[in-house]
C-alpha cells in the first residue's frame, strides 16, 4: 500500500468519527430540550430579515424628510399668521370705529385671519373672560336681552338663553349684525345688558360706550372686560379710577369692579334714570393700545 493511499484512509476515518462526535452532540442536545442550531439557509433568512434593502432606506429617509418639511412649513406659516395678526390687531387699536369698519368691509378675509390669532392668543390665557360674563347671564333672568358689541365669533349668543344682539364689523354668519360699533341699527332703550368683552378697540372708543348707554334701557347693565396692562398707570395704562369716573358722567352708577384675574379686569355699571348729560364736558382717559410682541 502506497503513503497516499495510507493518507486516503487515514482521512476518511477523521470525516466519519467527525460525523458521528456531531450526531452524538445532536442527540444530547435533543435529550436536554434544546433546539437544534439553525440551519445556514434559517440563518441567512434571518439575516436578510433583520437587514433594510435600500429601497426600505429610502423610504425612511422620505418619510423623515417629510416630517421635517412639515413641521418647518407648519413654523413659517404659524410665523407669517402671526405677523398678520400682529399688523391687523395694532390697526385696530389705532384707528376710529369707522375705519375698522371699512377696512374689514374691503377684504373681509383680514377679519377671518385677525379672529384665528385672536383665538391663539386668548389659547394661553387661564381664563376667558367671555365665560365670566357668560356664568353672570346665567345667573340672572334669560329674560334680559344683550347686545355684544364686538361679538366676534358670537360665543355669548351660543351659551346663554338670552336674547342677544351680536354686533361686530363683519358677519361671520346670519346671527351676526356688522356695524360700527359707535352707530348699530338698535333701537334706543332697546337692551337691558351691554357686553363689551375685550372690544374697546377704537381710538374713539368713548363713542362704543355712548352708544351703548342709548340702546340701554334705564336701570340697564353695562360690563365691560378688558386687558389689565390697560389700566396698569405704572405701565402707561389709564387711570381705572378716571375711567370710572367718565362713564359715570355719561349717565351710569359704578356698581362693582373685578381686578383679581391677572389677566383681565371686569366693571360692572348701572344706566341711570332719565339724566340730562353734557357729553362735551366729559373727560375720557386715553387707553393704551393692546399690542402683541413678536415671538
Amino acid at each position: 500500500m502506497t503513503e497516499e493511499e495510507r493518507r486516503g484512509i487515514i482521512n476518511q476515518q477523521q470525516r466519519s468519527r467527525k460525523r458521528k462526535r456531531g450526531k452524538r452532540h445532536r442527540r444530547k442536545q435533543q435529550v436536554a430540550g434544546d433546539s437544534p442550531p439553525p440551519s445556514l439557509e434559517q440563518t441567512l433568512n434571518a439575516n436578510t430579515k433583520n437587514r433594510s434593502s435600500p429601497a426600505a432606506a429610502v423610504v425612511k429617509c422620505n418619510s423623515k424628510a417629510r416630517i421635517f418639511s412639515s413641521s418647518f412649513l407648519d413654523k413659517m406659516k404659524a410665523k407669517l399668521s402671526g405677523g398678520h395678526f400682529r399688523m391687523i390687531n395694532e390697526k385696530l387699536y389705532t384707528c376710529t370705529g369707522q375705519e375698522a369698519f371699512n377696512y374689514f368691509k374691503e377684504d373681509p378675509a383680514l377679519f377671518n385671519m385677525y379672529h384665528a390669532g385672536y383665538q391663539e392668543q386668548m389659547s394661553h390665557w387661564p381664563e376667558q373672560p367671555v365665560n365670566v360674563i357668560t356664568k353672570w347671564l346665567k345667573d340672572h333672568s334669560p329674560s334680559l336681552i344683550v347686545a355684544d358689541f364686538g361679538c366676534g365669533d358670537a360665543c355669548l349668543a351660543r351659551n346663554v338663553k338670552n336674547k342677544v344682539f351680536s354686533l361686530d364689523l363683519i358677519s361671520k354668519d346670519s346671527s351676526v349684525i356688522a356695524c360700527d360699533m359707535s352707530n348699530t341699527p338698535l333701537d334706543s332703550s332697546s337692551v337691558d345688558v351691554a357686553v363689551f368683552c375685550l372690544s374697546l378697540m377704537g381710538t374713539n372708543y368713548s363713542s362704543f360706550i355712548l352708544e351703548a348707554h342709548r340702546v340701554l334701557k334705564p336701570r340697564g347693565w353695562l360690563l365691560i372686560a378688558e386687558v389689565k396692562s390697560r389700566f396698569d398707570p405704572s405701565t402707561g395704562g389709564a387711570d381705572p379710577n378716571k375711567f370710572s369716573k367718565a362713564i359715570c358722567q355719561l349717565g351710569f352708577t359704578a356698581l362693582s369692579k373685578d381686578f383679581s384675574n391677572k389677566m383681565f379686569i371686569l366693571l360692572y355699571f348701572k344706566k341711570k334714570e332719565d339724566e340730562k348729560l353734557n357729553v362735551n364736558e366729559i373727560r375720557w382717559p386715553g387707553l393704551k393700545p393692546c399690542l402683541y410682541k413678536r415671538r
